[in-house]
Protein backbone atom coordinates (compact mmCIF):
# COMPACT_ATOMS: atom_id res chain seq x y z
CA UNK A 1 0.00 0.00 0.00
CA UNK A 2 1.75 3.24 -1.14
CA UNK A 3 1.72 5.75 1.82
CA UNK A 4 -0.49 8.46 1.77
CA UNK A 5 1.23 12.07 2.98
CA UNK A 6 -1.86 13.36 4.37
CA UNK A 7 -2.09 10.56 6.69
CA UNK A 8 0.50 11.43 9.84
CA UNK A 9 0.36 7.52 10.72
CA UNK A 10 1.35 6.33 7.58
CA UNK A 11 3.91 8.92 6.51
CA UNK A 12 7.71 9.29 7.92
CA UNK A 13 9.90 11.93 8.80
CA UNK A 14 11.18 12.63 5.76
CA UNK A 15 8.28 13.19 4.52
CA UNK A 16 6.83 15.35 7.04
CA UNK A 17 10.11 17.20 6.92
CA UNK A 18 9.65 18.00 3.45
CA UNK A 19 5.74 18.76 3.49
CA UNK A 20 4.74 22.90 4.55
CA UNK A 21 0.99 21.10 6.77
CA UNK A 22 -1.61 23.88 6.50
CA UNK A 23 -4.23 22.60 8.90
CA UNK A 24 -4.45 19.28 11.41
CA UNK A 25 -7.62 17.16 11.24
CA UNK A 26 -8.03 15.31 14.54
CA UNK A 27 -10.58 12.87 14.24
CA UNK A 28 -13.13 12.10 16.99
CA UNK A 29 -15.20 8.60 17.61
CA UNK A 30 -16.26 6.06 20.23
CA UNK A 31 -16.39 2.60 20.75
CA UNK A 32 -19.72 1.82 21.58
CA UNK A 33 -22.32 -1.10 20.48
CA UNK A 34 -24.29 -0.19 17.79
CA UNK A 35 -26.97 -2.57 17.41
CA UNK A 36 -26.36 -6.61 16.46
CA UNK A 37 -24.55 -6.00 13.47
CA UNK A 38 -22.11 -2.96 13.37
CA UNK A 39 -19.04 -2.80 15.42
CA UNK A 40 -18.25 -1.28 18.40
CA UNK A 41 -15.95 0.84 16.45
CA UNK A 42 -18.48 2.07 14.04
CA UNK A 43 -17.86 5.52 14.59
CA UNK A 44 -14.38 5.66 15.14
CA UNK A 45 -14.03 3.26 11.48
CA UNK A 46 -16.34 6.00 9.81
CA UNK A 47 -14.59 9.45 11.03
CA UNK A 48 -11.12 7.74 9.99
CA UNK A 49 -12.01 6.72 6.39
CA UNK A 50 -14.29 10.62 6.10
CA UNK A 51 -10.76 12.45 7.82
CA UNK A 52 -8.28 10.51 5.63
CA UNK A 53 -11.01 10.89 2.32
CA UNK A 54 -11.82 14.55 2.37
CA UNK A 55 -7.48 15.06 3.06
CA UNK A 56 -7.32 13.16 0.14
CA UNK A 57 -9.58 15.38 -1.88
CA UNK A 58 -8.38 18.66 -0.25
CA UNK A 59 -5.07 17.63 -0.98
CA UNK A 60 -5.52 16.66 -4.74
CA UNK A 61 -6.72 20.19 -4.53
CA UNK A 62 -3.74 21.91 -3.52
CA UNK A 63 -4.11 21.96 0.17
CA UNK A 64 -1.78 20.23 2.36
CA UNK A 65 -3.66 18.82 5.60
CA UNK A 66 -2.64 16.76 7.82
CA UNK A 67 -4.62 13.69 9.70
CA UNK A 68 -3.79 12.71 13.33
CA UNK A 69 -4.61 9.50 14.15
CA UNK A 70 -8.72 9.15 15.59
CA UNK A 71 -9.75 8.99 19.01
CA UNK A 72 -11.42 6.19 19.71
CA UNK A 73 -13.15 6.71 22.83
CA UNK A 74 -16.19 9.58 23.52
CA UNK A 75 -18.71 10.61 25.80
CA UNK A 76 -20.88 7.51 26.66
CA UNK A 77 -22.22 8.29 29.81
CA UNK A 78 -25.99 6.69 29.03
CA UNK A 79 -24.35 3.88 27.57
CA UNK A 80 -22.14 2.43 30.80
CA UNK A 81 -24.28 -0.83 31.13
CA UNK A 82 -23.76 -2.40 28.03
CA UNK A 83 -20.46 -4.44 27.98
CA UNK A 84 -17.59 -3.28 26.47
CA UNK A 85 -18.56 0.30 26.01
CA UNK A 86 -15.37 3.02 26.72
CA UNK A 87 -16.48 6.26 28.25
CA UNK A 88 -14.22 9.68 28.06
CA UNK A 89 -15.49 12.25 30.41
CA UNK A 90 -15.69 15.68 28.99
CA UNK A 91 -13.13 17.08 31.25
CA UNK A 92 -10.68 13.82 29.96
CA UNK A 93 -11.36 14.93 25.99
CA UNK A 94 -10.28 18.71 26.91
CA UNK A 95 -7.00 17.46 28.66
CA UNK A 96 -6.42 15.29 25.22
CA UNK A 97 -7.37 17.77 22.96
CA UNK A 98 -5.34 20.79 24.92
CA UNK A 99 -1.96 18.14 25.14
CA UNK A 100 -2.52 17.69 21.00
CA UNK A 101 -3.49 21.29 20.05
CA UNK A 102 -0.21 22.39 22.06
CA UNK A 103 1.96 20.07 20.53
CA UNK A 104 1.16 21.29 16.83
CA UNK A 105 1.13 24.71 17.64
CA UNK A 106 4.98 24.16 19.36
CA UNK A 107 5.71 22.88 15.84
CA UNK A 108 4.01 25.96 13.71
CA UNK A 109 0.21 23.84 12.81
CA UNK A 110 -1.95 26.77 14.10
CA UNK A 111 -4.92 25.17 12.49
CA UNK A 112 -6.63 22.38 13.84
CA UNK A 113 -10.14 20.88 13.13
CA UNK A 114 -11.36 18.46 15.77
CA UNK A 115 -13.93 15.83 13.00
CA UNK A 116 -16.72 14.58 15.03
CA UNK A 117 -17.82 10.87 14.58
CA UNK A 118 -19.96 10.61 17.73
CA UNK A 119 -23.25 12.23 18.71
CA UNK A 120 -22.34 12.18 22.54
CA UNK A 121 -18.98 14.50 21.78
CA UNK A 122 -19.78 18.23 22.19
CA UNK A 123 -16.80 20.17 21.46
CA UNK A 124 -18.00 23.38 21.56
CA UNK A 125 -17.03 24.44 25.24
CA UNK A 126 -13.59 22.50 24.91
CA UNK A 127 -12.68 24.37 22.29
CA UNK A 128 -13.57 27.72 24.30
CA UNK A 129 -11.43 26.14 27.10
CA UNK A 130 -8.88 25.08 25.15
CA UNK A 131 -8.30 28.31 22.70
CA UNK A 132 -8.47 30.67 26.02
CA UNK A 133 -5.44 28.50 27.63
CA UNK A 134 -3.03 28.74 24.65
CA UNK A 135 -1.90 31.45 22.35
CA UNK A 136 -2.00 31.54 18.43
CA UNK A 137 -4.28 29.24 17.71
CA UNK A 138 -7.56 28.54 15.35
CA UNK A 139 -9.41 25.46 16.86
CA UNK A 140 -13.05 24.60 15.19
CA UNK A 141 -14.85 21.68 15.29
CA UNK A 142 -17.06 19.48 12.56
CA UNK A 143 -19.76 16.89 13.16
CA UNK A 144 -19.78 14.81 9.24
CA UNK A 145 -23.65 13.58 10.37
CA UNK A 146 -24.95 16.74 9.93
CA UNK A 147 -23.44 17.62 6.59
CA UNK A 148 -26.30 18.08 3.97
CA UNK A 149 -29.63 16.85 3.87
CA UNK A 150 -29.89 12.85 4.93
CA UNK A 151 -33.19 12.74 3.54
CA UNK A 152 -31.97 12.70 0.43
CA UNK A 153 -30.07 9.79 0.56
CA UNK A 154 -32.21 7.68 2.84
CA UNK A 155 -35.48 6.75 3.65
CA UNK A 156 -35.58 7.07 7.34
CA UNK A 157 -31.75 7.65 8.23
CA UNK A 158 -32.37 7.15 11.81
CA UNK A 159 -30.31 8.20 14.99
CA UNK A 160 -27.95 4.89 15.92
CA UNK A 161 -26.76 2.16 13.93
CA UNK A 162 -30.26 3.05 11.42
CA UNK A 163 -30.08 3.42 7.62
CA UNK A 164 -27.90 6.30 7.56
CA UNK A 165 -24.80 4.37 9.46
CA UNK A 166 -25.16 1.26 8.39
CA UNK A 167 -25.10 2.93 4.70
CA UNK A 168 -21.76 4.45 5.40
CA UNK A 169 -20.60 1.28 7.06
CA UNK A 170 -21.54 -0.89 3.99
CA UNK A 171 -19.13 1.33 2.33
CA UNK A 172 -16.30 1.71 4.63
CA UNK A 173 -16.23 -1.92 6.60
CA UNK A 174 -18.32 -4.13 4.40
CA UNK A 175 -16.95 -6.83 5.57
CA UNK A 176 -17.41 -6.13 9.42
CA UNK A 177 -21.34 -5.51 9.00
CA UNK A 178 -23.28 -8.25 9.75
CA UNK A 179 -26.28 -9.43 7.67
CA UNK A 180 -29.17 -7.03 7.97
CA UNK A 181 -31.61 -9.97 8.34
CA UNK A 182 -29.56 -10.16 11.98
CA UNK A 183 -30.17 -6.87 13.28
CA UNK A 184 -32.44 -5.26 15.50
CA UNK A 185 -35.25 -3.05 14.04
CA UNK A 186 -34.02 -0.22 16.06
CA UNK A 187 -37.36 0.67 18.19
CA UNK A 188 -36.48 3.49 20.98
CA UNK A 189 -38.69 4.55 23.95
CA UNK A 190 -38.98 8.49 23.95
CA UNK A 191 -39.31 10.67 27.05
CA UNK A 192 -42.51 11.29 28.50
CA UNK A 193 -41.83 14.48 29.08
CA UNK A 194 -43.12 16.99 25.96
CA UNK A 195 -40.46 19.57 26.58
CA UNK A 196 -37.77 16.71 26.50
CA UNK A 197 -38.95 15.17 23.71
CA UNK A 198 -38.80 18.16 21.80
CA UNK A 199 -35.45 18.62 22.42
CA UNK A 200 -35.34 22.14 23.61
CA UNK A 201 -34.90 20.98 27.17
CA UNK A 202 -32.06 18.14 27.61
CA UNK A 203 -31.75 15.29 29.27
CA UNK A 204 -29.43 12.22 29.03
CA UNK A 205 -30.85 9.10 27.73
CA UNK A 206 -30.42 5.88 30.05
CA UNK A 207 -29.27 3.82 26.42
CA UNK A 208 -30.24 0.56 27.84
CA UNK A 209 -33.86 1.94 28.96
CA UNK A 210 -33.97 2.99 25.69
CA UNK A 211 -33.74 0.31 23.21
CA UNK A 212 -33.47 -3.40 23.99
CA UNK A 213 -31.20 -4.00 20.76
CA UNK A 214 -29.06 -0.12 21.38
CA UNK A 215 -30.05 0.55 17.95
CA UNK A 216 -32.34 3.66 17.36
CA UNK A 217 -33.37 3.37 13.64
CA UNK A 218 -34.37 0.66 11.56
CA UNK A 219 -31.35 -0.14 9.26
CA UNK A 220 -33.47 -2.54 7.02
CA UNK A 221 -33.30 -0.08 4.20
CA UNK A 222 -29.23 0.43 3.97
CA UNK A 223 -27.54 0.28 1.30
CA UNK A 224 -23.23 0.52 -0.04
CA UNK A 225 -24.68 2.15 -2.78
CA UNK A 226 -26.64 5.16 -0.63
CA UNK A 227 -23.52 5.36 1.94
CA UNK A 228 -21.31 5.86 -1.04
CA UNK A 229 -23.84 8.92 -2.37
CA UNK A 230 -23.89 10.39 1.04
CA UNK A 231 -19.99 9.87 1.76
CA UNK A 232 -19.25 11.83 -1.52
CA UNK A 233 -21.57 14.76 -0.47
CA UNK A 234 -19.93 14.54 3.29
CA UNK A 235 -16.10 14.39 1.97
CA UNK A 236 -16.32 16.76 -0.81
CA UNK A 237 -18.02 19.57 1.86
CA UNK A 238 -15.39 18.71 4.26
CA UNK A 239 -12.54 19.17 1.35
CA UNK A 240 -13.47 22.05 1.20
CA UNK A 241 -12.97 23.43 4.73
CA UNK A 242 -9.64 21.74 4.78
CA UNK A 243 -8.73 23.36 1.61
CA UNK A 244 -10.48 26.72 2.72
CA UNK A 245 -8.93 26.57 6.39
CA UNK A 246 -5.41 26.09 5.29
CA UNK A 247 -5.78 29.01 2.61
CA UNK A 248 -7.33 31.18 5.49
CA UNK A 249 -5.33 35.00 7.24
CA UNK A 250 -5.95 33.94 11.10
CA UNK A 251 -5.82 37.72 11.18
CA UNK A 252 -8.68 38.56 8.89
CA UNK A 253 -11.32 35.72 9.51
CA UNK A 254 -14.30 38.12 9.64
CA UNK A 255 -15.95 40.12 6.58
CA UNK A 256 -19.03 42.10 6.84
CA UNK A 257 -22.19 40.10 5.57
CA UNK A 258 -22.90 39.40 2.06
CA UNK A 259 -19.43 40.18 0.93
Amino acid sequence: MAQRPYILAETNWKTVRETDYEVAVLPWGSTEAHNYHLPYATDTMQCDYIAAEAARRAWEAGARPLVLPTVPFGVNTGHLDLTGVINMHASTQAAVLRDVAASLTRQGLRKIVVLNGHGGNAFAPLIREVQNDLDDIFLCAARWFEIGDQTEYFDEPGDHAGEMETSVMLRVAPELVRPLDEAGEGRAQVFQIEALREEWAWAEREWPRVTDDTGVGDPSSASAEKGDAYLGQVTGTLADLFRDLAAADLDALYTAPNE
